[in-house]
């Protein structure tokens, strides 16, 4: 059964775009795939097409705008549609922001945490309580040096170095005199 294709022309595309996003490019190569798939072509990603999204997902994990250039039309177009729906599936699954902010995630767990002191495991309700006190903001459980700092003045200063230099002295000058 033969697939006839049928480009739309005239589609304008705005000047300031001047790359199509990889999010974007895997998410249509993706639906193109699922067209295939329904005619009969089989996308099942391979150990290659595997090595080949996550190498495209790590590049754009760092650097979004340049990947997303780097990946044009031509270089789409040498790539398998399993590479492609492969690169989506894990855009998909591990693309998505788990939290904006670090205090997120701290409420997040704090919430937990509580929640796991209704538990009825006395063991998991005891280690909830004992993480909650280890939070820096209870400090019930957390360890504390107190370091005392007396300043001197420069007088007191200059008599205790000058009573260290006699001490120095005299031990120095026994041992230089055991050497004669």
């Amino acid at each position: 059964m033969a697939i006839r294709l049928e480009p739309e022309m005239g589609l304008d595309i705005p000047d300031d775009v001047t790359y199509m996003d990889l999010r974007a490019r895997a998410e249509a190569a993706c639906r193109t795939a699922e067209k295939l798939q329904e005619h009969g072509v089989v996308v099942e990603p391979d150990d290659v097409d595997r090595e080949t999204a996550s190498t495209l997902v790590a590049a754009y994990a760092k650097n979004e705008e340049k990947t997303s250039k780097a990946v044009s039309n031509v270089r789409t177009r040498d790539m398998t549609p399993a590479s492609l729906v492969e690169t989506n599936r894990i855009l998909k699954d591990y693309g998505h922001l788990v939290a904006k902010h670090a205090a997120e995630v701290r409420n997040t767990v704090v919430n937990k945490l509580i929640m796991e002191t209704e538990n009825p495991d006395a063991r998991i309700r005891i280690r909830a309580l004992e993480l909650l006190g280890k939070m820096t903001d209870v400090g019930l459980f957390t360890d504390r040096k107190e370091i005392t700092v007396t300043h001197k003045s420069a007088d007191e200063l200059r008599e205790k170095l000058h009573e260290k230099l006699t001490v120095l002295k005299k031990t120095a000058g026994g041992v230089y005199e055991a050497e004669k």
